[in-house]
């Protein structure tokens, strides 16, 4: 293991062994922690600055949510929805998103710590402007998201469907596209300095960016 590799070891979420069950109704206040939320439906909010801490959502449906400003630390979506749901502005610390609906999420602005998304349907979703670190992206599908501005630090991007993603703005350097499909992607040239590609994904940056006619 290289030592690239090391650092991008991701911190997972700190979950007690036991939670409890709540529905999302019933909180107290804009701050839930300790809590298993599932096989539900959460339709509707718009709260602002809300705050969860150490919190399971397993087969949750958010439907017309906006969260904006929300903080998660130690939470875990798995086999979520969250498509078109509003989480501008967050505030994201050791959380996994595992095989759920992102599509059209947005998260631009937003600050990204020890973050993984594991089988993942990504497509659509909104990182502009956002600073990602300690993250990483696992077999998941990320058609037409969107990068644009984002800061990149120890990004990991593996088994990935990249089309259409837009990167313009991105610094790229140490970003390792090597497992990836990428198809069109929308970027400066500038952007891809320092990133890894293999010699295929090469031929075709350069059919992107040069205007090159390739004889193969």
């Amino acid at each position: 293991m290289n030592d690239l590799s090391r650092k991008q070891k991701i911190l997972q979420p700190i979950i007690p062994n036991e939670l409890m069950p709540m529905n999302f109704e019933d909180r107290d206040d804009t701050y839930v922690s300790m809590a298993l939320i599932s096989d539900c439906s959460i339709i509707g909010e718009e709260i602002e600055r809300l705050k969860f801490e150490q919190v399971v959502f397993q087969n949750v449906t958010f439907i017309d949510v906006s969260f904006r400003y929300v903080e998660l630390i130690d939470v875990i979506f798995e086999r979520c929805d969250l498509s078109n749901s509003n989480f501008g502005d967050a505030s994201i610390h050791r959380v996994e998103f595992k095989e759920s609906k992102l599509v059209g999420l947005n998260l631009s602005d937003a600050t990204l710590r020890n973050v993984s998304f594991s089988h993942c349907n990504a497509n659509l979703c909104s990182f502009g402007y956002g600073d990602l670190k300690q993250v990483k992206f696992d077999t998941c599908s990320l058609r037409h998201a969107d990068f644009y501005e984002a800061k990149f630090h120890l990004v990991d991007f593996k088994e990935s469907d990249l089309y259409e993603v837009n990167f313009t703005g991105a610094a790229l350097k140490g970003i390792d596209f090597s497992s990836c499909t990428l198809n069109q992607l929308i970027l400066s040239p500038e952007s891809l300095d320092g990133c890894i590609v293999t010699s295929e994904q090469a031929i075709g940056f350069a059919k992107l960016l040069l205007g090159l006619i390739i004889k193969e």
